[in-house]
């Protein structure tokens, strides 16, 4: 793991890891795998250096560009979570992640409580 690592991110790391040479997936690549997948979870939670630049910057990277949404980070969520939040939206709220959910992740359950 890189410097600067937190402890949460260092221990996802090392099951990561652990868990890929138990199932014989990736080998050889354990450990290159599973940092470039705690690597891309610390960017898209602003935890690298280049996130928080961008964010001293102004925000000019790819979140920056996505709409407001009713539900405080939605990207992170899973399906569950979010069919928790939907009670008190608003029709036109529920709208606007439906076509937001439509177009990117396509999830069928969350499509269908934002339906309902």
């Amino acid at each position: 793991m890189p410097v600067g690592a937190n402890p949460k991110r260092e221990r996802e790391f090392k099951k990561l890891e652990k868990d890929f040479k138990q199932e014989g997936r990736y080998p050889g690549r354990e450990e290159e795998v599973a940092a470039r997948i705690v690597n891309k979870q610390r960017a898209q939670s602003g935890e690298t250096r280049q996130a928080r630049q961008r964010k001293k910057a102004g925000g000019a990277g790819p979140d920056a560009s996505q709409p407001d949404l009713p539900i405080a980070d939605y990207q992170q969520l899973t399906a569950a979570q979010i069919r928790d939040k939907l009670d008190g939206l608003s029709d036109a709220q529920r709208k606007r992640l439906r076509a937001y959910e439509a177009a990117h992740k396509q999830r069928k359950g969350v499509l269908q409580a934002l339906e309902a």
